[in-house]
């Protein structure tokens, strides 16, 4: 099984890259994080936001691989807590097939990947800057695994 973490956004602070890659290389063969960056559509003062929405969101359902199950990252979404993550990675884990993780730009997910995903997860009612919400799940995906491996990690 392979986690694909689909994200708008390519230009990442170093911190970000850092601290992302840290927690990937840590996740087990059994299920690697991949990270596909999709290039955020221009924004000007005088943007229409539905476009720029709709092109991003064009790009990120392009960039789903086929037979993956979809989850979105969306504030309005279901709470997971870590323990919930690390149940329902098992879950994924013994379906065998791929996962893709869709984080949006600025505004969030266009539409149409919200209706393309299967279920949608809120990682907090708070709103995170969309770049700290890659480590976020990175880390939180490593520590569901160090749960299922009873890794002390976890403590």
């Amino acid at each position: 099984m392979q986690i694909h973490l689909i994200a708008i956004g390519k230009r990442m602070p170093e911190w970000v890259n850092t601290a992302y890659a840290d927690f990937s290389r840590r996740m087990p063969a059994e299920c690697r994080l991949k990270l596909t960056e999709i290039p955020a559509a221009k924004r000007t003062r005088s943007a229409d936001i539905n476009r720029v929405l709709r092109q991003e969101g064009e790009r990120m359902l392009a960039a789903i691989p086929k037979g993956a199950e979809v989850v979105a990252l969306d504030v309005d979404g279901r709470p997971w807590s870590t323990g919930e993550l690390a149940s329902q990675l098992q879950d994924w884990m013994q379906q065998g097939g791929d996962i893709a993780l869709l984080v949006g730009g600025p505004e969030g997910l266009a539409p149409a990947c919200r209706a393309r995903a299967s279920r949608r997860w809120s990682l907090s009612r708070l709103t995170f800057p969309h770049p700290l919400v890659r480590v976020i799940l990175a880390e939180q995906l490593y520590r569901a695994t160090t749960i299922l491996r009873n890794h002390p990690y976890h403590k």
